[in-house]
């Protein structure tokens, strides 16, 4: 590409940088936190295709007051030694279309699919600090998943507790609530998962969100793909919700 091509893309890509990170759409991308870095990429690349932009202007004016100087670029930078200029192909146009597709769509998160090809990430909590007053108690699944595996529920006994989060089946259809934690972006997020039983709604479709009120069990199996630890959720309630703005979890690394 010449250098007025080079300026374009660097602007697209800048923009396409800012609308993301303007909008709820780098939640799909990357953790909350890194917004901030997302909105300097993208106007530093702004800022470096305007000043690409305006180089290439001066240059292309001088070289029309000096047509034999050095401004010419010596006949074209893209001539070859027979002094016969090559157009770069149209073809490489095709990669600025990955970025009219970042901003005009929008990719879902990862969900049911990815959850049951992937064991459970479920790591030890540091330390079970006391629960909020109030009933039920509105936990987050990675929180709730911590209490009940490693510390064994004394921390939720006796208490009723809400939790949100998508539906995965596995290969012999039984229920999972699921939220996706990660630590840096969707590349690397992997799934918590919590294994349902009581009132279930008598369909549930993957991917769906629920909203489940229920009670701690004390019932627990195995991750069938990295035998990873998924304690279960007696469910006294359960309603469907509309997609969060954030679907990840990211409390592990907050």
């Amino acid at each position: 590409m010449n250098r007025q091509a080079q300026a374009a893309v660097l602007f697209l890509v800048g923009g396409a940088l800012l609308h993301a990170g303007t909008t709820s759409l780098y939640l799909r991308y990357v953790k909350a936190g890194l917004q901030p870095l997302l909105l300097a990429a993208g106007a530093v690349l702004i800022v470096a295709a305007a000043a690409t932009f305006w180089y290439e202007l001066r240059r292309t004016r001088a070289a029309r007051r000096h047509p034999g100087g050095e401004a010419h670029d010596q006949h074209d930078e893209h001539a070859d030694g027979h002094g016969h200029a090559h157009r770069e192909p149209r073809i490489s146009w095709l990669l600025v279309l990955p970025l009219f597709a970042l901003i005009l769509v929008a990719p879902p998160a990862l969900g049911s699919y990815s959850a049951v090809r992937s064991g459970t990430a479920l790591q030890q909590p540091l330390a079970y600090p006391a629960l909020p007053s109030g009933d039920p108690v509105r936990l987050g699944l990675v929180d709730y998943a911590g209490r009940a595996a490693y510390g064994h529920g004394r921390s939720l006994r006796g208490r009723r507790v809400e939790i949100t989060g998508f539906v995965a089946l596995d290969h012999t259809g039984a229920p999972y609530l699921v939220r996706m934690a990660l630590n840096c972006c969707a590349a690397d997020a992997q799934p918590v998962k919590i294994g349902l039983t009581g009132k279930l709604p008598p369909v549930l479709q993957p991917d769906s969100w629920l909203d489940v009120t229920g009670t701690y069990t004390a019932k627990r199996t195995e991750d069938p793909v990295n035998g990873g630890i998924i304690p279960y959720l007696d469910v006294i309630r359960a309603k469907p919700v509309a997609t969060p703005g954030d679907p990840y979890d990211e409390s592990w690394n907050s």
